[in-house]
Parts: structure tokens; sequence; C-alpha cells
């Protein structure tokens, strides 16, 4: 069984990319789970995650407080500056804009864990992020989509707020509560846990892309180029200003993929409940959370191969 779910792990680029494609192509093989299942499917990976975390990955944002800072600051500066930049290059219609920026303003991915496990960058550095990203994620996200894109579309804050709460903040707690006090059988599913968050993860790219079928063929290749862009240049600067930051390759690694992978379902969940006026929206989300999976394992295999 530890077996299965670590190749399951492994190959998750590959296994969300067949999701979204087979999604695409017959959009009834999940048209039967509705877009509201989207925030319980966030939920149940964020509890997950709550389940992971233990003291010492906070201990590490006090203990580290300069690398927190540092991937932090990337995280919720070259994102939302690159959506941005992107959307008005490349003058993206108004719905699709607001989708990319509501991407480059959520915290990092979920998934960026286990790719910089895979990557062999600093574990520990990437869970501190993630894990402070997340939390500061009910201020930082609906904040940076208003001073973004408050001049193209209504921007309610407060609900966004809320439902951040509710879908990120609210799961981690209770994984966080459950691994307290019930410390056995969290040890049993821990080790499960990276398969069956890329499970969901996959599931959730699948009600996504199943629900925006028809949209995300019209979108184009333009919508699929602004995502790609967005992602790897991420990726790259991240990477970038590790180094010019004299922080050690391992580190470097770590900001590259935290700051590159977005968590892409909380804007395709965000767009759903807050802009359902603008459905395009949704596009960007789920183009993003089908490659930046991919690009993640890549990247993965890049950076273990400049290791050897």
């Amino acid at each position: 069984m530890k077996n299965v779910c670590d190749f399951i792990a492994r190959w998750m680029g590959v296994m969300v990319l067949v999701v979204a494609i087979v999604s695409l192509l017959l959009p009834k093989s999940f048209l039967w789970i509705d877009t509201w299942a989207i925030n319980p499917l966030l939920g149940v990976i964020m509890f997950g995650m709550g389940l992971t975390l233990s003291p010492q990955d906070f201990k590490i944002v006090f203990s580290r407080p300069k690398d927190i800072i540092i991937g932090c600051l990337a995280q919720f500066t070259v994102m939302p500056l690159l959506a941005l930049g992107l959307t008005q290059a490349f003058s993206l219609p108004q719905e699709l804009a607001l989708g990319v920026i509501l991407v480059g303003c959520c915290p990092g991915g979920t998934a960026s864990n286990v790719i910089t496990y895979l990557a062999k960058g600093d574990l520990a550095l990437s869970v501190g992020m993630t894990a402070t990203s997340t939390l500061l994620a009910p201020i930082m996200t609906p904040l940076l989509v208003w001073l973004l894109a408050g001049t193209m579309v209504d921007v309610d804050t407060v609900g966004m707020l809320l439902s951040i709460v509710y879908v990120v903040i609210a799961p981690i707690i209770a994984g966080l509560l459950c691994q307290r006090f019930l410390p056995g059988l969290t040890k049993r599913v821990v080790p499960y846990l990276p398969a069956f968050s890329s499970l969901v993860i996959a599931m959730v790219v699948g009600v996504v892309v199943s629900h925006n079928a028809d949209r995300l063929l019209v979108g184009g290749l333009l919508v699929f180029a602004v995502v790609m862009m967005h992602n790897l240049l991420g990726l790259i600067i991240g990477y970038a200003i590790g180094r010019l930051l004299r922080l050690s390759r391992p580190k470097c690694v770590a900001v590259s993929i935290e700051v590159g992978m977005q968590n892409s379902g909380l804007a395709s969940s965000l767009a759903v409940i807050h802009f359902a006026a603008y459905p395009l929206a949704t596009i960007p989300g789920a183009v993003f959370s089908v490659w930046h999976n991919i690009s993640g394992a890549l990247a993965a295999r890049f950076f273990n191969h400049k290791t050897h």
C-alpha cells in the first residue's frame, strides 16, 4: 500500500494531466460532482496539511525568520505583480484578467511541499513558507485582489476573507487539534496523505475543468500561454531571488517552488463564489491547477539532475 501511495505522489503531475484531458474531452465524467464540492475538497486537503504540521514547523518561523520573510515577501509580490503585468502585456479580457490576478494573489500551492521534497529542496523551509503564506492569506489575498483588480470589478474583501477562513484556516486548525488529541490515529494516516492529497487535487482539477470545458476550449491558446508564463516566471524569479540573497541551493529550490506554485484551486473556488457574474474568471485557475503540477514535477527532475 505504501509503494502505491509513493507512486501516486511521485506521478501526480501526469495523473492531473490525464484527469484534465479526460474532463475536458468528456465533461460528463466529472459533471456529476457540483462546483459547490470544490470548497469541501479544498478543506479536506487543508485538513491533511494540518495533520502533517508539527510544532517544529512553526518553530522554523521564529528560528529562521529571515528565510520565511524572504519567501513570503516573494510569494505576495512576485506572483501578483507578474499576474498584473502579463494581463496588461497580452491585453486579456477583463474576466480572464481577473482570473489570472486571483491566481497570483493566492498563497502557495498545497502540492509545493511534495515537489520540494522530490526536488531535494529545503523541505522545512517549504512547509514553513506554505503554513505562513496560508495563514496570511485571509488578509493578503483579498487585499491584493482589491488593489490589483478593484478598478475592474467590485471586490468583496470581507466575503473573501471569510471564505478563506472557512476553506483554509478552519480545516488546518481542525487537523492540528486532531493531531494533538488523536496522535495514534494521526501517525497511522500521515504516510498516506501525500497520495491522498494528490488524488483530491486531481479531483478538484476534474471538477473545475469539466464545469468549464466549453469556456476552456473557447479561451484559446492565449490563456494557456499566459498561465504557463506566469508559473514559469514565478519559478525562475523565485530561484533568482534566493541566489541574489546568497541563500543555499536547497533554500533557493524551496523558494522557487513556493513562489511558482499557487493554490489555484482556492483561486477557482473564490471565482465561483465571489465572481459568479464573470464565469470566465474560473478558467486561469483551472489551467494553472493542471499546469503547475506538471511544471512542478518537471522542475523537481531538473533540480535533481543539477544536484548530481
